[in-house]
């Protein structure tokens, strides 16, 4: 099982620019991402095929 957390963490403290997310295992992602009291600090951007690559911003998204 992938430890969406820890890659959470990683791109928070900036170990890693980005994380890159497939269309397969968004919801299992999605659901650890909301539940993060920073969730917003997080923006995804969407390409084709459902792979979504999330990167961490200073300022939170409203």
């Amino acid at each position: 099982m992938t430890d969406y957390n820890q890659q959470l963490e990683d791109l928070k403290n900036g170990i890693v620019e980005s994380i890159t997310i497939e269309k397969e295992d968004f919801l299992e992602f999605r659901t650890v991402l909301i539940a993060r009291e920073d969730f917003k600090h997080f923006r995804g951007t969407a390409y084709h095929h459902g792979t979504t690559v999330y990167t961490y911003t200073i300022e939170a998204s409203k």
